[in-house]
């Protein structure tokens, strides 16, 4: 997807088709059997790139092939995790390739219609998207018979207010029906009851910028990168102290090690690797020590924590994970919709626990409170939000706890203190 991402003029149709765009949808559309083309999404192993890892195949096989309702694909570009910025890229210089991925799977469920959900801040992106469709849509790409091929489908886009919490799939299309942005009840999944209670599929937008590849090239051909269970390529976005931050696809099963410091370059001025939250802020991190993890889902999971989104977030040893947690978990107590008693109040009680250790009024019964708070978010919450504010306070308290403890003993930052000790040391250094 980042091959050719940096062509000027890539947003335009013409260049786009220039490097070989809507070739999938030609050969695809009218020709092959919406099945066929489900069982070669199954076959790659493609699995959703915005946090959950579920087979997109298998996703797209739960819509009842005989229903008497609309069918709808709604494209989630509501990026809005701490760390994530590859959508947001993604769509502004490669429009098309969304807009191709979205007729195919719309081709694949048998939906005529779709919808992109955009982030509230994304107006530009709306922007840039409108005016492809416009381009598609002229060029007989959309319509009543997109290609000449008889199946129609149009395409729409939608722009929230800016809620993290739309980026939960039902909330996203409560939203998108003009109602406030609140999950719903799980089960009846989207995909049997999902916008205005039709069949629905919800797709990120990396996920289905997969899609012309894969239905271009084959199953097996995607499968010669990533790892037997996690297949494909990933984008990366890497934030924090590092030489060259940025967006990275690379294979499935890379190292965290060889994404920091072969892609980018290492840690900059010299600074030493601390921390690393391997896929959002939501996702609990791991230590330095954990540097040669690769970055599939299995092995993620098998050290606690999860691939997620792909917001890669780099610490080094001069940040102060408390205050770095606090900041996380007022993001999430500011998020939160209010629906859930352990998310509405366990988000508060995190932050409020969190702000008294950062400025030196924490108890020394507060670290059993704050794990305790945590664990009782966890599974509890009426959505996958409560989960994603209590594993990051599971993760510090897990790998760090000694800062907090210093904290709640000494009521100051152990990293500042020590920050402080060594500007004394050189200024004894240098007078000397």
């Amino acid at each position: 997807m980042f091959a050719n991402i940096d062509t000027p003029g890539l947003h335009r149709l013409e260049t786009y088709r220039g490097q070989g765009g809507y070739a999938a949808l030609a050969e695809v559309v009218g020709k092959k059997p919406a099945d066929e083309c489900i069982e070669i999404v199954k076959a790659s192993g493609l699995r959703g790139r915005g946090g959950a890892g579920f087979p997109t195949g298998l996703k797209w096989s739960f819509v009842p092939k005989n229903s008497p309702k609309p069918k709808y694909i709604v494209c989630n570009a509501d990026e809005s995790e701490p760390g994530t910025f590859k959508d947001r890229e993604l769509m502004e210089k490669n429009p098309h390739l969304l807009i191709e991925g979205m007729i195919l799977t719309g081709y694949a469920i048998g939906s005529n219609v779709g919808y992109i959900y955009l982030r509230g801040e994304f107006e530009y992106i709306q922007r840039i998207l409108d005016a492809a469709i416009a381009e598609a849509r002229g060029a007989g790409l959309l319509g009543a018979s997109v290609a000449g091929s008889g199946y129609a489908f149009e395409l729409h886009t939608h722009l929230g207010a800016g809620a993290y919490i739309c980026g939960e799939e039902t909330a996203l299309l409560s939203s998108l029906e003009g109602y406030r942005g609140q999950p719903r009840l799980k089960p009846p999944f989207p995909a049997v009851e999902g916008l205005y209670a039709c069949p629905t599929v919800v797709n990120n937008t990396e996920t289905l910028m997969n899609v012309p590849h894969i239905l271009k090239h084959g199953g097996q051909w995607y499968r010669q990168w990533g790892t037997e269970k996690s297949a494909g390529t990933k984008i990366f976005s890497v934030s924090g102290p590092v030489k060259k931050p940025g967006n990275y696809e690379v294979p499935l099963g890379l190292s965290m090690k060889s994404l920091i410091n072969d892609l980018c370059g290492g840690m900059r001025d010299g600074l030493e690797l601390k921390a690393i939250i391997p896929g959002g802020s939501s996702v609990p991190l791991l230590p330095a020590s954990d540097l040669d993890t690769p970055l599939d889902y299995e092995a993620m999971n098998a050290k606690g924590t999860f691939l997620g989104s792909g917001g890669v977030i780099v610490i080094d040893q001069g940040t102060c994970l408390v205050d770095a947690l606090w900041n996380i978990i007022r993001f999430y107590e500011h998020e939160s919709c209010g629906k859930c008693t352990p998310c509405r109040e366990g988000t508060y009680w995190m932050a409020e626990v969190l702000e008294r250790m950062e400025h030196g009024g924490a108890r020394d019964t507060d670290i059993d409170l704050l794990a305790d708070v945590a664990d009782n978010i966890l599974g509890k919450s009426f959505c996958a939000l409560g989960d994603a504010a209590a594993m990051p306070v599971q993760g510090a308290l897990k790998h760090f706890r000694a800062e907090f403890e210093y904290h709640v003993k000494h009521k100051q930052c152990m990293v500042n203190r020590r920050r402080e000790e060594l500007k004394s040391m050189k200024g004894v250094g240098v007078g000397a």
